[in-house]
């Protein structure tokens, strides 16, 4: 096996990607930190504290920062579940705010075995499929602070 292929490797496993990204500057930027990330990629949290930097005019968590800590996570975990036969790309994304959020929040992101399945159903043809899934942004005590969608694109990778 060459360099490349094994660094590569390296890079795709769950321990270091949770590493990375807890690195990126805008996660450190923001306080937002991957507590946890499946080693099948399965699920993952990720939590942001209150902070100064963080927060906007009122005091309250910063809807872009509470937007930002749930951006990529349905696209990594379908991509890597998925493997590299499949173009994976987020193409639309909502965001519903309900609640200030005023304490350490938290993101809990599934991707079942039942929809990997789905997935790979619907694109067998070569036919594109726009999935959506949803996530809830809980504070500390349960209150749910924001409701979010994001819609991928999946495709199988031509021959």
């Amino acid at each position: 096996m060459t360099m490349k292929k094994k660094l590569l490797r390296y890079l795709n496993q769950p321990k270091f990607l949770r590493h990375w990204m807890n690195w990126y500057r805008p996660y450190r930027g923001a306080g937002i930190k991957v507590t946890k990330l499946a080693d099948d990629f399965s699920s993952a949290t990720v939590q942001m504290p209150l902070r100064g930097f963080n927060t906007n005019y009122v005091g309250v968590h910063f809807g872009g920062s509470l937007y930002s800590m749930i951006d990529p996570f349905f696209m990594l975990l379908v991509m890597n579940q998925l493997g590299r036969d499949y173009v994976v790309w987020d193409i639309e994304a909502n965001i519903q705010f309900i609640s200030p959020g005023k304490s350490t929040v938290t993101a809990q992101f599934n991707v079942t075995p039942e929809q990997i399945q789905e997935i790979k159903s619907k694109t067998e043809n070569n036919e594109k499929y726009l999935p959506t899934f949803q996530v809830d942004i809980l504070s500390d005590d349960g209150t749910l602070v924001a409701k979010a969608s994001k819609t991928l694109y999946i495709r199988k990778k031509s021959k």
